[in-house]
């Protein structure tokens, strides 16, 4: 949006940098900032504190994904003004941290885009070259460098390359060195590809473009995959467009197809179709020759130039092909537009997570592309020759907190209060004090409830988040117990505690105390 010159959301994104900047220090059950390990932690609270509950982590695609949006934003602030002094001063230190965690870890195994399965993904492995490259190139415009840029990217796109390919069957298995049994096919390496997609390559099977011919072969591998598997897809024949899922063996709700993966299917074949237009030319090779066959059974290999009869005729099969994934999302959208996570095998009413970001971010980058509306190039042809041979390298990274900035001062403070308590089963804790967000002032309030749902035995944690308060603001308060008459107050003793709420950056802050006898 900010591309095609909508600046309405910088704010937003501004805010997103200053979050970052806060995240990127906060130890987590990954790790922590000290050897970069934290940057990996794909969860965490409302607060920016940790998430310690079990989650599938790390997440090593994270930070590559971080690094090349904030090189994005970077390259458009730097196209407006060269000199931007916010690109090295605010958003790299973020960006160097992530790209020297892309080069440190890169060959780690961790978990896939799915949270599922813990092992080297290809969609991860897709991401984190495509963040080096573009990293590197940002690291020269503004005077900085990137050692691990330069050292790894090479042996990543080795790995990316080589590692994924089942050169039998012709499609990428897209999660490798793992435990977990499963075919291979995959929308993680459709998603992959739309993700590493760049305008101004040419059909690189190396960095798996989209008109590629392993891109294009992989594609037919998993929709095809998917054509017996839903009901839905009953009346679909070969060379039509169906619902497609993650993988055929997913049970996760049943095992649906998604509007997100069915849109990312329209994506790539728009995307091909762009760089076809481009170049000037579509290449049919044995490696994709069954793909094209099922579009025109006619298709044979070779070189068709723009504008002949056989590329006019491939090309138009493809975007009919597109509009049918397209077609199939619209078939089965509420009136209303709403689009949640998964659509019913079954019958294809909405499933899972309503209003999920992901698919209506899907939505709008698959009708860009078919409007041929493309982003800016990440210059992959700067690496797209791997070495001859891959080896297992690694680049030990340094890391440091990012400096905390933010786009606007704050108003408003909310305020979780955290106390520490042992009580008996029926007691009930509050906290009350003189600020308004507390409720009317005075012992007779209750003020803000406080929950046990991290209570633990040996951690008697009470634990509430008032309304916000003004930022400034000072603030008395003092907590109380209730027994399990739900009439007798038990005050703490003492005397009243005093907060200052913050001003300046903070959104949120977490008070922690222990009851004062």
């Amino acid at each position: 949006m900010l591309i095609d010159g909508d600046t309405s959301l910088q704010p937003v994104v501004d805010e997103y940098i200053s979050a970052q900047a806060i995240l990127q220090a906060v130890a987590s059950p990954s790790g922590d900032l000290t050897d970069g390990t934290g940057l990996g932690e794909p969860k965490f609270e409302v607060n920016f504190t940790a998430f310690t509950g079990p989650w599938g982590r790390p997440q090593r695609d994270g930070p590559a994904l971080r690094a090349t949006a904030l090189i994005t934003y970077s390259q458009w602030l730097l196209s407006k003004s060269s000199n931007d002094s916010r690109v090295g001063s605010t958003i790299w230190p973020i960006i160097s941290n992530d790209l020297n965690y892309v080069g440190q870890y890169w060959n780690s195994t961790g978990f896939d885009l799915w949270e599922e399965v813990d092992g080297s993904s290809f969609f991860a492995t897709a991401v984190q070259h495509r963040a080096l490259v573009e990293g590197q190139t940002l690291a020269r415009r503004i005077g900085k460098t990137c050692a691990a840029c330069e050292s790894q990217a090479p042996q990543v796109l080795c790995f990316l390359s080589q590692s994924y390919w089942n050169n039998d069957e012709e499609y990428v298995v897209s999660n490798i060195n793992t435990q977990t049994v499963r075919n291979g096919r995959d929308a993680d390496s459709i998603l992959g590809s739309i993700h590493t997609f760049d305008p101004a390559a040419s059909c690189d099977d190396t960095t798996f473009q989209p008109c590629s011919p392993r891109a294009l072969t992989n594609h037919k591998a998993v929709v095809d995959s998917f054509r017996p598997v839903y009901d839905i897809n009953a009346n679909y024949t070969q060379g039509q467009a169906v619902a497609i899922g993650r993988y055929t063996e997913d049970v996760y709700f049943g095992g649906n197809p998604w509007y997100l993966t069915t849109l990312a299917a329209a994506e790539q074949l728009y995307d091909a179709l762009y760089q076809f237009d481009r170049l000037g030319h579509l290449d049919v090779t044995p490696t994709s020759l069954a793909f094209f066959k099922d579009l025109n059974p006619a298709a044979a290999t070779g070189r068709y130039a723009k504008g002949s009869q056989a590329y006019n005729t491939t090309v138009q099969a493809i975007k009919k092909y597109a509009d049918g994934f397209l077609d199939i999302v619209r078939q089965y959208t509420p009136a209303d537009g709403s689009l949640t996570e998964q659509l019913s095998r079954d019958d294809g009413h909405p499933l899972s997570a309503v209003d999920l970001t992901w698919s209506y971010a899907s939505f709008l980058t698959a009708t860009n592309r078919r409007a041929a509306i493309v982003p800016t190039s990440w210059s992959s042809s700067l690496s797209s020759s791997p070495p001859s041979t891959c080896a297992a390298t690694s680049a030990p990274g340094t890391y440091a907190p990012p400096p905390l900035t933010c786009s606007r001062n704050v108003t408003t403070v909310t305020v979780t209060f955290d106390v520490r308590e042992t009580t008996v089963y029926g007691e009930s804790v509050y906290v009350n004090g003189s600020a308004g967000a507390f409720g009317v002032a005075g012992e007779g309030e209750k003020g803000v409830e406080l929950h046990a749902y991290r209570y633990r035995s040996g951690d008697p944690l009470w634990s509430g988040t008032a309304p916000p308060f003004p930022a400034g603001e000072r603030i008395e308060y003092k907590y109380y117990k209730t027994g399990v008459d739900g009439v007798t107050v038990i005050r703490e003793g003492g005397n009243s505690r005093v907060l200052l709420v913050p001003e300046g950056c903070t959104r949120d802050i977490v008070v922690s105390d222990v009851w004062q006898e």
